[in-house]
């Protein structure tokens, strides 16, 4: 049986199945409501299927989901981007620890892809098609 469920809080469409759980579109967003629902998914020991866009913080799932456990179709793209904040006029700011940080818990083949194109920055770093698939098993 499978059920589309709108995660509206994090901006992701995720369709739940038998021990699996699909990103359809994820836009990213805070990184709070992405790291407790990642933790639940490594805890549930499902595999996550990424079946489109995750960018930003739904990116954190490459760090918080053991990678045998995550495998992506040819619709898949993740994007990356350095951290940033707002303060409180609305105005963003960057978070270069925390942008540090968050580089530094991807796997080495993830973190090696965003060096090799200069790291996290504000222009958003897309993997995708064969360069993320030498990285991800293809979803069976």
């Amino acid at each position: 049986m499978r059920m589309l469920l709108a995660v509206a809080a994090l901006g992701a469409v995720i369709a739940p199945a038998r021990a699996e759980v699909r990103i359809i579109a994820s836009p990213g967003g805070q990184v709070g409501p992405f790291i407790e629902l990642f933790d639940k998914v490594r805890q549930s020991g499902e595999r996550v299927v990424i079946d489109g866009p995750c960018l930003s913080a739904c990116t954190l799932v490459l760090s918080m989901v053991p990678n045998d456990r995550i495998c992506v179709t040819r619709r898949a793209v993740l994007g990356f981007h350095a951290a940033r904040s707002i303060d409180g006029r609305g105005r963003l700011y960057a978070e270069p620890e925390a942008s540090q940080e968050v580089l530094a818990a991807y796997p080495a083949p993830v973190r090696g892809w965003i060096i090799s194109r200069g790291g996290l920055t504000s222009r958003l770093l897309l993997l995708r098609g064969r360069e993320l698939a030498a990285i991800y098993p293809r979803c069976r």
